[in-house]
């Protein structure tokens, strides 16, 4: 299938969307604005998701909210003017290390960790549990290590989840 979408013109945007060259996310890809939510890829740069209806999550400052998970809760809170939020999360700033080395690699296929834990004003020595990953990754073949830089070779993009589940500290864990 993909390789159909791509010999008819689209181009192939993270791991698992096509776009045509022309398109917005395609457009977003080239400029560096291209973003991945929980909703999918973007070409929005808004920091700020609302989630409409019962489960729907959204994000907003540093954080997540989610919203009623019974539509019966959620239809009540909402008739009673209030808000149908039922949990949040604040981030920590190791999740938002950790999710901008996700949206990178999702996005683009590779992610500056160094970089991106010098602008968080984060210690890169406590992803060391995604390094053990991330090197039977590398002695398969799928990814390439350069000065802190990760990629994700091209023709490796199908394993792209198992690379970005390395830096995923909430895969596997049990929900509070």
């Amino acid at each position: 299938m993909a390789d159909t979408l791509v010999a008819a013109g689209y181009l192939q945007i993270g791991l698992d969307h096509f776009a045509l060259p022309d398109d917005e996310l395609a457009i977003a890809q080239r400029a560096g604005r291209l973003r991945r939510n929980s909703l999918g890829y973007s070409a929005e740069t808004c920091p700020t998701v609302i989630g409409l209806g019962a489960s729907a999550i959204g994000r907003c400052g540093d954080g997540y909210v989610q919203n009623d998970l019974t539509q019966s809760c959620y239809n009540r809170h909402i008739a009673s003017g209030r808000l149908a939020i039922s949990r949040g999360y604040r981030l920590t700033t190791e999740d938002r290390v950790r999710a901008a080395i996700i949206e990178q690699l999702m996005c683009y296929l590779e992610a500056d960790i160094s970089a991106i834990c010098t602008a968080q004003g984060f210690d890169q020595t406590h992803l060391v549990s995604s390094a053990k990953q991330l090197e039977i990754l590398a002695e398969d073949g799928i990814v390439q290590f350069d000065n802190g830089l990760v990629r994700v070779r091209h023709e490796c993009r199908s394993a792209l989840r198992h690379v970005a589940a390395a830096f995923d500290a909430y895969l596997g864990r049990q929900p509070i």
